[in-house]
Formats: structure tokens, C-alpha cells, sequence
């Protein structure tokens, strides 16, 4: 399926094409040589709302950047309400698929979906890069890129010069660089000297400075400005930059996108093996179980856990604004987890949306998400980098201002570990030892030194040392992501050196790109009050018990408290009961008891009449209440019927205009044990209508033309 722009809308039906030029008032010129389609794209990619989302409604925001993740296409269940704003703009476009069609962007492999959500490849090179994507790959580093090079870059893959909008024409070329098969191969059409060059970046860890790329050039010339050292417009650098290869970013940096790097390091991990065998054999020659061992736990019950209590009055977060500090430590306290922990679950959690209201729906990820696909969803975020820098003294990527948010190597540290612990893992002890010399006969942690000091100059910190930054990954990240058991011995050694860890299955699984083990245990309740979530729980189903269920025991599992006092809670916030029924069945059959509870909630034992009253006023004798009840003075300051012993005072009716008609008929009104008195009323004012006002001093009379 293309995702080009002028096609889709070639594809649509005529009468919609038409809503939605009337509806953003374009303008179609039938003498021009373009034809309607490619004149309403110009008019598209030329919006707004695409450099600046927040012109969009959160949960609009959220599901394009699922789609943008997706690579342009995603199905989903049925359409998602977010999808309004979008479509309305022209920015997504929605087409039925067959019931029996399956893909690889489905929200779940088990379940048949129904709608395909399409985003033009046009609109997803222009994208701003968002906390929970990579920012080093190649779509961040084209929506950054300055026009020289991606006119260059679309100039290359159009084989002509690019016109604009530039949009428009690099489609052709995210049709190569977006499709890893593609990419492979232009990257296997390279020259000698181009490869030599884009593998010595590699080497360096995928970013070098002008003066590198010129002596990794061979290139003898050197033409200077003011800024320094500029590349020629015909060299090696220049021939990977037009294919999009090499990306510069200002003002000397030039960066080799994730995807590159995967194809172009692909032949070095043969040679890798024979200066690691001498540590792998140690690994695997003994065992180096630990005496005792803290194990990882699944982090999505974690992440639930903490999206519920994101639910409560008083914790509300601010969209694009880091998680206040008081809050994670709350949270921590709450549950009982360590404060890195919960930082890290909850920043990768607001990275994809968990914490956004739009999560609540069933139609598009994450509230189409099982519980176990969470898992991976969440390490996948992590991995990317775009939410979590463990380079930084806080890792937290939106803690920082939007034009600071400058991500540093860690990325390449922590693609180094997870390689690491590929090739020593496969479910054994490794002593903290032996990988830390694993890795550090990796020819690529030189080049990852000098990244990590360039950046800490960018970013004005301190200098991260990459085995420091590999330490804090391997003994807190991964362990909060359920990757890592970590196991101590008890001899007296220095802090540190006894330390072993070992690959969960979880870990073996995702390492590999598959999906995680899971328990076919579903959802169920352990008693009369405890609901336990199973590993096919939808998220937004858990969410929408938010009011409904407290959050109790998080660990290998959720447990959440259906008591009768929450039920009273909901009952009393407006919830029906028919409708708290459905939403807890939705999880897992209920108990008789609480069933029970529920039908007796709903049951209806009487009706009452509500009356808005201004008050009561007592009145013992009969005869004087049916006087003011009936006197056509007083009749209509009373409502009628009024209960015995009094009668009620009509709303809006206050206490002196009471007092002073019920006086008329000669009834007194004593409030707080004093006759009330009317206040005297005013003589009106004369008007102009009226008698003049009376002055000591007259006006002499004006003759005619004076």
C-alpha cells in the first residue's frame, strides 16, 4: 500500500476529496497542469499543525505519533475518536481492510482488525521528534535537517532536481530509506571509498565533526569559514549525505543514522567473536551462581499501577513538562519501589501514551494493548532512548526544556550491553566482571568516550564515563524493565566486585525481537474483594475502573480492591450499577457476593421529588396556614403542598419581602426569636416625567438666538 500523498487522495471518493477542500479552503485552479489531487497535497503539507502538534488535542497528538511509530500505517480494531481532528485536517486517512487480513502493525497478532490508519509519507518526514522515539534515526534526523541536504537527499532519489514543497518530493526517497529491505540495498550499491568512510563513522560510534570527516575523506582541501572546517560539495561526505546516510546537524556534527549503523556493523560481529571466546569461555566454563539474588518482576502491572494513581485528584502531570520529583517519590512510597524504578516506569509510560486520556480507548494502542504486549512496548521505548538518557544526572528526557533535550551516546552503551548480554546470557550467572571486560574490548567504546565528552561540552555537565553509564543500565534500568535478575555473594569482597546477573526469560525473548513469555492465567478474583489481572487484560479495560477499584498489591502481578465501600464511592460519583457491572466484567466474572452487592444497588425502593425552597416556616395554627396558603397576597410565596406544620417558602423568595406580605394580612414572621421588620421604602425619586427639582438658585431664561 503507497503512502504517498497525491495517491491517496487520487484514491479517495470524489465527494470526500471535495468536503475537505471546502472544508480548508483550498483552491483548485482546473488551468493548471497539475491535476486536483497533487494540488490539494501542496495545499496539505503546507499546514500548520504538523510543526506545531500542539495545535491538536492530546489525544490526537498521541495517535499520530502511534501511526508515526508504525511507519505510516497502523490497524486498529474500529476507527478511534481521536481520529476526528486529524482526518477533518487531512493529516490521517482511514481505509476498511478485509476481516480476515492480517499485519505487522496490528495492535495484536490474535485479534482481526478492521481499519487501516494511513499517514503520508509526506507528513512523517516533517514530524518533530517526540520523547519516546530515537532521536538518531532516520526519520528525527530528516525532520531536523537543514534544506540544503534533504533538497539534496530528494533531489537524489527523484533523479531529477526537487521542487517544492520539499515535502512532496521526498517521498521518494522515504520510500527507500524507510524500508529496511530497500535500505540494504542502496547501501550494497556504495562504492569503496563511500563504505570505507560510513564504516570508519561507525567505528567512531555514528557521529564525527567536520575535521574527522575530512581526514576520513582523505580530502586535502580544506575550505574555512567562520565557523570552521566546511566539507566540498563534491567529496565522499557530500555523496553519503544526498543518499541520506550521513545527516549534518548544526552547527559540526554529522551523524550516521540507527538504521545505517544496524546494516553497516552487521559484518563486524563475526570479527568480535574471537576476542571475546576467552571471556566466554570463562562465563560458561563455571558457575557463578550467587548465594543470594534479588529477581525482576514484569514491569506492565508497575506501569498500570501507576497510570491508575496518575488518575487521582491532585497528581495531574502537564503535558511536555518532566514528572515533578514530590510526585515520584510519592508514588515510590505508595508501592514500595525503589525511586529509579518508578522515574524510569513512568517516564517510558507518559512516552507512550499511558498516561494520556486517550489511553482509555479500546480502539487504537496503548489502550488496545494486552498486558503483555505493554511489556514490549515499553522496553522498546526505552531502547529507543528518546525518554531516558542514563548519561544524565536526571535521565529523564522532559525534565529538560524542548531546545536542551540534545540526546548524548548512551544509545550506542546501550546497544553495546544488550550485544553483550545476547552473547554471554542464554540463562546463566555472568559475574558484573566479566562483562565489564566484554566490554571494553568493543572497538567502538573509544569512539563512544569521545561522543560522551563532546556532548557533556554541548550540554555544560559533567563527563559521563561509558563504563559508568554501562553500569547504571545493567544495575538499575534493566532490572526495573524486568531484563535482569541481580545476584550478591556474601564474602566480604568490595561493593561491586561480587556482583552477577542473568538474563530473565522476559529478557531472552525481547533480546531476540520476539514477544515475552506469558501465563495463560486470566484475570480472576482471589476472594470476595480482590481482582487479579491476568496477562490478557486490555489496558483500557484496567483504566476504565479507575473510580471503581482501589489499586492494591503490585508485584509479579495487579491486584486491585473491589470493596463495597469503593462501589459506594463510584455509586456516589454518578456510576450506575449496571454500568460498574459491565466495566468489572469486562476484566473477569464477578463473585456471587459482589454480584449480590450490585443487584441490591440498583434495586429501586422509592422515588423521591426534589423542590428548591427558600425555607420553612413553622405555622401550628391550621386556620392561619390555610390564610396564607389561600390569600391571593401570599399564595404565591408558598409551594403547594407543603408537609404538615408549616409551610414552604418558594425559592428566590427572600426574607423581608416574606415579612412584609405576610404583614398585609396581619401575620408576623420571628427569625432568630425577633419580629422581622420591613424596612421603610424610599420616596421614588423625581423623574424627568415628573415634578422639576426644586433649586436656590434659577437659571436665567435663554432668548431665541442667544
Amino acid at each position: 500500500m503507497t503512502t504517498r500523498l497525491a495517491d491517496i487522495l487520487d484514491a479517495l471518493p470524489q465527494a470526500e476529496v471535495q468536503s475537505l477542500v471546502s472544508r480548508l479552503g483550498i483552491r483548485i485552479d482546473l488551468a493548471k497542469r497539475l491535476d486536483p489531487p497533487q494540488q490539494v497535497a501542496r495545499a496539505l503539507v503546507a499546514l500548520p499543525d504538523l510543526r506545531d502538534p500542539s495545535r491538536l488535542p492530546n489525544a490526537s497528538v498521541e495517535l499520530l505519533h502511534r501511526v508515526a511509530e508504525a511507519r505510516g500505517v497502523l490497524v486498529v480494531d474500529a476507527v478511534p475518536p481521536a481520529l476526528q481532528p486529524l482526518a477533518e485536517r487531512g493529516l490521517i486517512f482511514a481505509r476498511a481492510v478485509p476481516s480476515g487480513a492480517s499485519s505487522a502493525t496490528s495492535t495484536s497478532g490474535s485479534r482481526r482488525h478492521r481499519v487501516e490508519l494511513l499517514l503520508p509519507a509526506a507528513y512523517l518526514v516533517q514530524l518533530r521528534a517526540w520523547e519516546g522515539e530515537d532521536p538518531r534515526g532516520i526519520r528525527a534526523l530528516l525532520a531536523q535537517a537543514p534544506f540544503e541536504t534533504i533538497s539534496a537527499i530528494a533531489g537524489h532519489y527523484l533523479g531529477r532536481p526537487a521542487t517544492p514543497p520539499i515535502a512532496l518530493s521526498l517521498e521518494a526517497a522515504w520510500d527507500v530509506l524507510g524500508d529496511p529491505a530497500k535500505l540494504e540495498e542502496e547501501i550494497a550499491k556504495l562504492s569503496p571509498a563511500e563504505r570505507r568512510v560510513l564504516e570508519g563513522v561507525e567505528q567512531l560510534g555514528g557521529e564525527v565533526d567536520t575535521e574527522e570527516l575530512l581526514e576520513l575523506e582523505r580530502e586535502p582541501l580544506r575550505l574555512r569559514t567562520a565557523s570552521g572546517a566546511t566539507p566540498s560539495r563534491r567529496g565522499v561526505g557530500f555523496s553519503l549525505e544526498r543518499r541520506g546516510f550521513l545527516v549534518p546537524v548544526h552547527p559540526n556534527r554529522h551523524i550516521v543514522p540507527t538504521e545505517v549503523c544496524e546494516i553497516i556493523g552487521a559484518d563486524r560481529k563475526a570479527e568480535r567473536e574471537a576476542r571475546r571466546e576467552q571471556v566466554k569461555s570463562f562465563v560458561h566454563g563455571g558457575d557463578h551462581a550467587p548465594r543470594r539474588a534479588r529477581f525482576s518482576h514484569d514491569p506492565s502491572p508497575l506501569c498500570m499501577a501507576l497510570a491508575l494513581a496518575s488518575r487521582e485528584p491532585g497528581t495531574e502531570v502537564r503535558p511536555n513538562i518532566g514528572t515533578p520529583k514530590s510526585l515520584v517519590a510519592k508514588l515510590a512510597t505508595r508501592f514500595g519501589k525503589d525511586p529509579y524504578q518508578v522515574a524510569l516506569l513512568v517516564a517510558l509510560s507518559r512516552a507512550v501514551g499511558l498516561w494520556d486520556a486517550s489511553a482509555n480507548s479500546a480502539i487504537a494502542p496503548p489502550g488496545a494493548l494486552d498486558l503483555h504486549e505493554l511489556t514490549k512496548v515499553i522496553f522498546t521505548t526505552w531502547r529507543r532512548g528518546g525518554a531516558w538518557d542514563e548519561a544524565r544526572t536526571e535521565p529523564e528526557a522532559l525534565r529538560l526544556p524542548p531546545e536542551q533535550r540534545d540526546s548524548s551516546a548512551s544509545g550506542v552503551v546501550r546497544e553495546l550491553v544488550l550485544e553483550a548480554l545476547r552473547d554471554l546470557g542464554e540463562g546463566r550467572w555472568v559475574p558484573w566482571k566479566s562483562l565489564e571486560g566484554y566490554l571494553s574490548t568493543d572497538h567502538r567504546l573509544a569512539g563512544v568516550e569521545r561522543l560522551l565528552r563532546r556532548w557533556a561540552e554541548r550540554a555544560s555537565v559533567d563527563v559521563p564515563v561509558p563504563m559508568e553509564v554501562a553500569r547504571r543500565i545493567v544495575l538499575e534500568s534493566l532490572p526495573a524493565l524486568g531484563i535482569l535478575d541481580l545476584g550478591e555473594e556474601d564474602d566480604g569482597s568490595e561493593e561491586g566486585t561480587s556482583l552477577a546477573l542473568r538474563l530473565t526469560p522476559r529478557g531472552r525473548a525481547l533480546l531476540a525481537a520476539k514477544d515475552p513469555p506469558r501465563a495463560e492465567e486470566g484475570s480472576h478474583f482471589l476472594d470476595t474483594h480482590v481482582l487479579r489481572l491476568g496477562t490478557s487484560a486490555r489496558v483500557s479495560a484496567v483504566l476504565a475502573v479507575h473510580g471503581v477499584a482501589d489499586v492494591g498489591r503490585v508485584a509479579e502481578s495487579l491486584d486491585l480492591v473491589v470493596a463495597p465501600q469503593t462501589l459506594a464511592r463510584a455509586l456516589s460519583a454518578g456510576y450506575e450499577a449496571e454500568q460498574l457491572r459491565q466495566r468489572l466484567e469486562a476484566l473477569a466474572p464477578l463473585p456471587e457476593t459482589l454480584s449480590r452487592t450490585l443487584a441490591q444497588a440498583s434495586v429501586v425502593v422509592g422515588r423521591a421529588t426534589f423542590v428548591a425552597t427558600g425555607g420553612f416556616l413553622w405555622v401550628d395554627d391550621a386556620n392561619v396556614r390555610e390564610l396564607l396558603r389561600t390569600r391571593r397576597s401570599t399564595a404565591d410565596l408558598f409551594c403547594d403542598p407543603s408537609p404538615p406544620g408549616g409551610l414552604l417558602v418558594a425559592s428566590g423568595v427572600d426574607l423581608e419581602r416574606l415579612s412584609r406580605r405576610c404583614r398585609t394580612v396581619g401575620v408576623e414572621i420571628v427569625a432568630e426569636g425577633q419580629v422581622v421588620r420591613a424596612r421603610t421604602i424610599p420616596t421614588p425619586t423625581a423623574t424627568v416625567s415628573g415634578a422639576r427639582r426644586k433649586s436656590s438658585t434659577r437659571l436665567p431664561k435663554m432668548k431665541t438666538g442667544e
